[in-house]
């Protein structure tokens, strides 16, 4: 989730910030006042202080010529820390994250290890979404070396971030000749980040209490073996910052003690790692045999 919000930021998406009363010490002149609101709001101005963010909601289907279906409910969490990027001065950080999103059975809230395609009639093995790392690194410019700004609207005491995110590039699963058959990766990540503005402003605070709202629209997933059937699957889920680690569901808790333990905490602040997707992930996981 947070690494199209940060192809957003990134690649420049307009930002509109409209100071009202109330809002008046929140200051946003210069790329480092960006950067430092964008660290309070993802993480924290402490270097290494972990901070886990929680998200739940639904999954369902986009056929052509048939009602929507309820698929999933899905729970999701991410865990991470900031820390200074280099040697640099003017506020630039790294954020070092894990990221789990795992799929439950809608009626009944368990989570699911098998499931039974609706559309091919064939039991599947179910594979969660266990990105690790999804690191960042937010500098003072962009690509095109434009000054950093954040997508931020202020009205009364409440800010909020809304981005449009979409991704159309290769497929990691599809072959070398892809460019000429086709095979690209198709989404639309859709986010709503909101909170208040005196926390945000306040210099004595490292973070603030946030929340998050987060749409997505993308080709079905690899592991629900769909082929080239015409469709989609869309996810629409809400969640927020939470005071600390154990405030995750006791379902997330569960699945991260018994499957997935590195979840329990960050990547260290020097991972160099590259990152994952959910993609990348399922081929890493699903060998391809003659």
């Amino acid at each position: 989730m947070i690494r199209s919000f940060r192809h957003c930021v990134v690649a420049g998406v307009a930002a509109l910030v409209t100071a009202t009363a109330g809002a008046a010490d929140l200051k946003l002149e210069t790329p480092r006042d960006n950067l430092v609101a964008l660290r309070k709001i993802q993480c924290s101005l402490k270097d290494g202080e972990a901070v886990t963010w929680y998200w739940n909601g639904y999954a369902y289907s986009r056929v052509p010529g048939e009602p929507d279906r309820q698929l999933f409910a899905v729970e999701g969490m991410n865990i991470r820390q900031c820390g200074p990027l280099g040697t640099a001065t003017d506020g630039s950080f790294k954020m070092t994250t894990r990221e789990l999103l795992i799929y439950k059975d809608p009626k009944t809230g368990e989570v699911l290890r098998t499931w039974a395609n609706p559309w091919t009639g064939k039991e599947v093995k179910v594979l969660h979404v266990a990105n690790d790392p999804v690191n960042q690194r937010l500098g003072a410019t962009d690509r095109a070396g434009r000054p950093f700004r954040l997508p931020l609207v202020i009205n009364g005491n409440q800010w909020w971030l809304t981005s449009t995110v979409p991704l159309f590039y290769r497929n990691p699963l599809a072959g070398d000749y892809q460019d000429y058959i086709g095979g690209k990766y198709h989404a639309t990540e859709m986010f709503n980040f909101f909170g208040d503005v005196d926390q945000l402003a306040n210099p004595r605070r490292s973070s603030v209490d946030a929340r998050v709202g987060w749409v997505r629209m993308s080709d079905w997933l690899p592991w629900m073996e769909m082929g080239g059937r015409a469709g989609l699957i869309y996810f629409s889920t809400a969640g927020r910052r939470l005071d600390r680690f154990e405030d995750l569901s006791e379902t997330m808790q569960a699945e991260i003690r018994i499957n997935y333990p590195d979840y329990a905490a960050p990547p260290p602040l020097d991972d160099e790692r590259p990152n994952e997707t959910s993609w990348t992930y399922f081929r890493k996981v699903t060998p391809v045999t003659p």
